[in-house]
């Protein structure tokens, strides 16, 4: 046996050993990693306004608190609003279910000339297996609910330490982090750091403008029906929506259609259509056009990064998703090297069988023999 070869055997499964250690422990702190990631965007979201009051002799520690509180105000005060709003329309929609369902059966009598009657109805529901079977399961999941709220309060709690930090130190950060590279490279990781910070406050604001017009145009339906509370549930609709992906529309819609409801059937009919009708609206008009002239990305790139983001993270990729597309866009349109765009690749028709470019020239000089004329 050679020498070399148990010293080799060992360093390869050794190293094997390593890769698995490094992989295990890659995939128990991928979700550590992604709080990080939220952190470090929401940080850049907020970073312009403790820069505006450092810069008026508040201590960045104090002023990030200051942001932190008032966003903090503002979001706790809303929904305790939306709260109390909806315990008391629910409460009015409970003592009212029982006529809102007498309308509906004696529309489906007079309409499909049935004799149902709202008795049979409560009878044949609540002796039902699958409302059993229901209610079995949603005792059994009780505890699985309560572990779940209690790991988002957790990770919650984790990114808005470390967004915190990331804010109020972010001078100290960069410096750090600068400090072990070379200075060439560390006009780089400058010049990265504002790209970040100007496409995720440039996405910050597509998405206000896109809640405010949102917002605006519910509130003119919502007002219009006589729905009440329409104020708070434009703000609802218009925030929901644009800050929450994927599922945030389908949120936003359910409270008003559920209010409107309480008012007259019909009304809440009316305010699903509208919600569907808009957000194809917002969709294929409005947010291509504030998207691309805030963000600076394509669409169709905007909405692909969107289906990586959700595919990759989840809900919280896709909202991170545009900013970092548009940081990285714009990142690497500084260092890669465009040329100009020759005749042939603008469009023009070339020959079958023909090269490409001498060719061309020969045929439109009619330099070339015969066979090229032919």
């Amino acid at each position: 046996m050679p020498r070399w070869l148990p010293r080799a055997v060992v360093v390869t499964l050794a190293l094997f050993a390593c890769f698995q250690l490094a992989s295990w422990a890659f995939h128990q702190l991928i979700g550590l990693f992604a709080n990080i990631l939220i952190a470090f965007f929401l940080a850049l979201a907020i970073e312009p306004a403790v820069d505006r009051m450092s810069a008026r002799g508040v201590r960045r520690g104090l002023a990030t608190g200051l942001v932190f509180l008032g966003v903090t105000v503002f979001v706790v005060g809303f929904f305790m609003l939306l709260g109390s709003m909806l315990a008391g329309q629910i409460q009015t929609m409970v003592e009212n279910f029982p006529s809102y369902l007498d309308s509906v059966i004696r529309w489906i009598n007079r309409t499909f000339h049935t004799r149902l009657s709202r008795p049979e109805i409560q009878q044949s529901v609540l002796h039902s297996d699958w409302l059993q079977k229901y209610v079995r399961n949603s005792a059994g999941g009780v505890l699985e609910v309560s572990a779940t709220v209690l790991g988002g309060l957790f990770q919650l709690l984790t990114v808005l330490l470390f967004s915190f930090y990331f804010a109020a130190d972010g001078p100290r950060l960069r410096r750090a982090l600068c400090s072990v590279l070379p200075p060439q490279r560390q006009a780089e990781v400058l010049r990265a750091w504002e790209l970040a910070l100007a496409k995720t406050g440039g996405y910050i604001y597509s998405r206000a403008l896109m809640a405010l017009i949102s917002g605006i145009a519910h509130y003119v339906l919502l007002e219009v029906l006589g729905v009440p509370y329409a104020p708070a549930l434009a703000v609802w609709v218009g925030l929901v929506s644009q800050f929450i992906p994927t599922i945030g529309t389908y949120l936003a819609g359910a409270l008003p259609v559920l209010l409107a409801f309480t008012v007259d059937p019909w009304y809440a009919v009316w305010v699903l259509g509208f919600v569907v009708v808009y957000q194809q609206f917002e969709n294929y008009l409005l947010q291509p056009r504030i998207t691309a002239r805030t963000v600076d990305i394509h669409p169709a790139v905007a909405f692909g990064s969107v289906v990586a983001g959700a595919a990759l993270l989840g809900a919280v990729g896709a909202l991170i998703a545009i900013p970092a597309t548009a940081t990285l866009q714009a990142f690497l349109g500084t260092y890669v090297k465009r040329y100009e765009v020759t005749g042939a690749a603008e469009g023009a028709p070339r020959m079958a069988g023909a090269p490409a470019q001498g060719a061309a020239q020969a045929l439109i000089r009619g330099v070339g023999g015969p066979e090229w004329r032919a």
